[in-house]
């Protein structure tokens, strides 16, 4: 395999998604009384959910009509419906005032230059690569890594193939020095956004060059970082156990000898996820990079403009709108991946 700058966007043919969640039907009705809407009485999400007058509205109901958000957030509340009531309604909250469906490209533009943050590639269960060099950092500590790090998420998330709620992220921290790494105050940021709003996507959180000068840094964090993406944690792996020769960069071994070119790779990105300049989404495009025949002939029938999109409902069936349900156990999983638990200490997630 040459040299390219081509940026992988799927997975090697013949992948299998995993894991697959195949739920109860005590689960699935907590589920449906998270999300779904009947005729008289709203569901839980669906009483918080902004007038169609606010011009957010239509983002957040795409966003709660998706697939996965209602399961993700009860398999994370450990199917304790008090919690991923509190659970979601913290998440629509934080989305209201971050919008990261609507980050304007060029306003996190620059944050890519270095390649300190490279969406490319999957592991062999599907799951997108986000490669993480917090010693390319470029820029001065700010709101606007944060907010570089939460599109390169949304993006990760439109790299999703169907069926795959997570992705991997692979921190190198080769010639990463103090003045690089990033702060125990931005790590925390950090990991509340990822742990509280981008709950049950992280499917692998992988460590490589680590140098023992950091130590004190992921001790110093280590009480932020929630058990469950602990365990989800490995160091120095074995990467060929996880991601095909064919999709792992070559600078770790693998045959995809890839060439970060900063133009190149950012148009890209932009193009494949269909992302308007002003953030918005291109006609074909409101539910990612996969345009639908359907999605085209409701934009031709709402006459609505390239970058604006009709209204998205869900088309669930009618539930009770409420539930009092005991904890279930959890969902059975299929995964063929070996975490390792109970870790002593944990490692930040570079912006």
């Amino acid at each position: 395999m040459g040299k390219t700058n081509d940026v992988l966007t799927s997975p090697e043919p013949g992948t299998q998604i995993k894991p697959v969640y195949e739920y109860t039907d005590e689960q699935k009705a907590q589920i449906s009384a998270l999300r779904e809407v009947c005729p008289c009485v709203l569901s839980y999400a669906e009483s918080l959910q902004l007038p169609p007058s606010d011009p957010y509205q239509i983002w957040e109901a795409r966003w709660l009509s998706k697939p996965d958000t209602m399961p993700r957030y009860m398999r994370a509340a450990k199917w304790k419906f008090p919690d991923a009531q509190k659970r979601i309604k913290g998440t629509m909250e934080w989305r209201r005032e971050f919008k990261p469906e609507l980050i304007v490209p060029d306003e996190v533009k620059v944050e890519s230059e270095t390649g300190k943050i490279i969406l490319n590639g999957f592991d062999k269960d599907g799951r997108p690569i986000l490669y993480m060099r917090p010693g390319r950092e470029n820029t001065e500590t700010g709101p606007r890594q944060l907010r570089h790090l939460v599109w390169c998420l949304e993006r990760a998330k439109d790299f999703m193939p169907p069926g795959q709620e997570s992705l991997v992220i692979i921190v190198d921290y080769k010639s990463t020095t103090l003045r690089t790494n990033p702060s125990i105050s931005v790590a925390r940021k950090v990991l509340t956004i990822l742990q509280q709003h981008y709950v049950e996507t992280l499917g692998r959180a992988i460590v490589v060059n680590l140098p023992m000068l950091l130590n004190f840094f992921y001790k110093g964090i280590s009480p932020f970082l929630d058990p469950v993406t602990r365990d989800k944690m490995r160091f120095n792996p074995d990467l060929f156990e996880l991601i095909p020769r064919s999709q792992l960069d070559a600078d770790f071994g693998g045959e995809f000898e890839y060439e970060f070119e900063p133009e190149s790779y950012w148009k890209q990105i932009v193009e494949h996820c269909g992302i308007a300049p002003d953030g918005t989404r291109l006609a074909g495009y409101f539910d990612g990079p996969r345009p639908s025949q359907e999605f085209e002939q409701k934009l031709e029938s709402a006459d609505v403009p390239a970058t604006q999109e009709p209204d998205v409902t869900t088309d669930s069936e009618p539930s009770s709108g409420t539930a009092s349900v005991s904890p279930e156990p959890e969902p059975k999983v299929t995964e063929d991946a070996n975490e390792i638990s109970n870790l002593e200490e944990s490692v930040p997630i570079a912006v």
